[in-house]
């Protein structure tokens, strides 16, 4: 990770941002608590599954909703579980809206509890204070709302900017909250860093934004969704990524 491109990031980047779900925790450790909830709302998150890749295929064609991004979604999920997935089919109002709430109180709040339990990464924290103590200002965008889940997991204070990609209307990999995020740190996309764990949402929805990418390469699971586009550079664990920053 040395060389030409080690130098041009140092001398470029000013802040560094990053993904939470799968990129500053290991997945499993959520997932294998989940299961019990997979296994008993199992049609709900594949409906809910679906109408998000529903979402992006709508935002591949250029279709971002100008009102209520959750009620959008709730819309679409009732579709899915309705058998409807066409973008003209009629929404039930009433089913839209008891469908938001129990997306909000099952998928969004419901999970949240369950980080008082999930470790970091190791050297998430050092690396974090260090890249802050080096004068990088520091971020967070997620597909998920990441303001509880930082809580718990410990890291929710020292951030110049936390945003969540569904109050920006759009899912990853579309730019709009990337640049929304350059937009909340004062910084031009280029001099921005954007660290995920997925090829096909962080890699992908930054480098499109402008920014330089690092990818988080997971030992187990190396493939990180699509082959195209490559980052900038990726990492085995933070201690890297420190070092690369840093030293």
């Amino acid at each position: 990770m040395r060389g030409k491109l080690h130098c041009d990031l140092r001398g470029n980047i000013e802040g560094i941002a990053f993904d939470l779900d799968g990129t500053l925790y290991p997945n499993y450790r959520l997932n294998i608590r989940l299961l019990p909830f997979i296994s008993k709302e199992l049609r709900l998150l594949t409906a809910f599954g679906e109408a998000r890749k529903i979402i992006r295929r709508r935002q591949d064609e250029g279709y971002l909703p100008d009102g209520d991004f959750y009620e959008y979604q709730a819309e679409i999920t009732a579709n899915v579980l309705a058998g409807k997935n066409k973008a003209d089919a009629p929404p039930d109002r009433a089913k839209t809206e008891q469908l938001k709430e129990k997306i909000d109180r099952l998928i969004y709040r419901g999970w949240e509890p369950l980080f008082k339990k999930v470790k970091l990464f190791k050297h998430v924290i050092t690396t974090l204070e260090g890249l802050r103590k080096a004068g990088y200002k520091t971020a967070l965008l997620s597909d998920f709302p990441p303001d509880t889940k930082i809580d718990y997991l410990g890291i929710s204070s020292g951030w110049d900017a936390v945003l969540c990609s569904e109050k920006c209307s759009a899912l990853k990999p579309h730019p709009l909250s990337f640049l929304k995020l350059a937009e909340a740190l004062s910084l031009p996309p280029e001099k921005i860093l954007y660290v995920g764990n997925s090829r096909s949402y962080d890699v992908k929805g930054a480098a499109g934004a402008g920014m330089k990418t690092a990818w988080i390469k997971n030992a187990l699971f190396p493939g990180g969704g699509l082959k195209k586009p490559k980052p900038d550079f990726y990492f085995y664990s933070y201690r890297q990524l420190y070092n690369f920053m840093i030293n």
